[in-house]
């Protein structure tokens, strides 16, 4: 039975140039933490993503919404914790701040992801066995699918799991070579060139196939440099992503992003304001069959649909620490597998949640394996931090999310 609640402001502050791109300059690695607490002393640790500013708000929201939490017993709450998610999030006093966005998601996320780490603490299993384990109908009951019934009805989710179940163990050798991961440390926007040069080389020697560049520079001329650089040295085989941070207009975007193709992008990522699904769209079409990627500042899992029906998204990279935690993933990616659409998180939480959930998608949804990006400034903070060797992410086996900090 959860006994007791605590919310920490745990920030992190980077320096040199880490982490910065096109629109977030030295950015403060920050999480709104929240700690569920049962009787026997077992701890479930979930927490959203923040840059600092405004991660206190976060953290009181947290603590709103954990209370109604105590004196839940796991496994009942589990059983039926889709219905309970959607009361949370639509909790009038808090709903009219969002709904469903901003810091009231931010601390759902929060808090269902510390219901998850307890609930495979409890049954002594990591993440992503727990998450195997389950039945296609326990599944989908940890689920909020409401607004998604034009396309996905709870019926449809279920025979889903079901229909991918024969394949099963055939995809469970991910969990013997590990998943594949891509490199975001190479090219932050204010690294210098000569920096990112050494970059790209330590992540070809160190096993990585694909990396990542911020562009969005005021002069156009500098990301074109910049992602010649990459090319140049990473060759021609590997994969090399662009990031713009949303930094463009459309306009811009529609300028920049085929002078860009020129050097073979394996996707053009956030290229312009992540609300405007019709801007995607035409840029979409504009750039084909260079492919966009999007989610980092998606906040929900009615905005991911309208994406997906608007054709425009070749990549989804829904982040379990911005949308409703692990429940809301995991609605975003069963949509995701309708459409066709592979889901690359966006690993706000560098990667420590996610190596689950990927595990989860490959196996269980039959998605495609493509990376999880790995960032690795804030592993020193974890007690269980991933472990990636050879460019790839190694299956994690202690108990939990992997989400567990250090103390202050």
């Amino acid at each position: 039975m959860i006994q007791a609640i605590t919310t920490r402001d745990a920030r992190f502050v980077l320096g040199g140039g880490h982490g910065s791109d096109a629109i977030h300059k030295d950015p403060v690695y920050s999480y709104a933490v929240t700690e569920l607490r049962d009787e026997q002393g077992r701890a479930g640790t979930g927490f959203a993503f923040t840059l600092g500013a405004g991660n206190e708000l976060v953290c009181e929201a947290a603590r709103f919404h954990a209370q109604s939490l105590v004196g839940r017993d796991i496994e009942e709450l589990m059983a039926g914790f889709g219905a309970h998610l959607k009361a949370m999030a639509d909790e009038p006093r808090f709903r009219w701040l969002g709904p469903h966005k901003g810091v009231t998601h931010l601390a759902l996320a929060s808090v269902v992801n510390a219901v998850w780490d307890l609930w495979a603490r409890t049954r002594g299993v990591p993440l992503w066995r727990l998450l195997l384990d389950l039945t296609p109908e326990q599944v989908v009951a940890t689920l909020d699918l409401s607004y998604l019934e034009d396309v996905l009805t709870p019926g449809e989710a279920r025979e889903r799991l079901r229909r991918e179940a024969p394949g099963r163990p055939a995809r469970e050798g991910i969990l013997a070579t590990g998943y594949p991961g891509y490199d975001t440390s190479v090219g932050w926007f204010d690294y210098p060139d000569a920096q990112i040069r050494e970059n790209c080389r330590r992540a070809l020697d160190t096993g990585f196939t694909a990396m990542k560049l911020k562009v969005g520079s005021p002069d156009p001329e500098r990301d074109l440099r910049r992602a010649g650089l990459v090319r140049e040295v990473a060759g021609p085989e590997i994969r090399v992503m662009l990031d713009a941070n949303q930094q463009w207009t459309l306009p811009q975007a529609l300028n920049i992003g085929p002078r860009l193709r020129a050097m073979d992008p394996f996707w053009i990522e956030e290229p312009t304001h992540p609300d405007d699904v019709l801007a995607h769209q035409t840029l979409a079409r504009a750039l084909a069959p260079t492919r966009l990627a999007l989610g980092e500042h998606v906040p929900n899992r009615v905005l991911f649909k309208n994406y997906l029906q608007a054709r425009c998204a070749g990549f989804i990279q829904v982040d379990a620490v911005r949308v409703a935690g692990v429940s809301e993933f995991l609605a975003v990616s069963l949509l995701c597998r309708k459409f066709g659409v592979p889901v690359v998180p966006h690993v706000g939480d560098m990667g420590q949640l996610h190596q689950h959930l990927v595990l989860f998608n490959r196996i269980a949804l039959g998605h495609e394996t493509v990376f999880l990006e790995h960032i690795p400034h804030l592993r020193r903070h974890f007690v269980e931090p991933c472990r990636v060797e050879g460019g790839v992410y190694r299956t994690p086996q202690e108990p939990g999310s992997s989400c567990a900090l250090k103390p202050e």
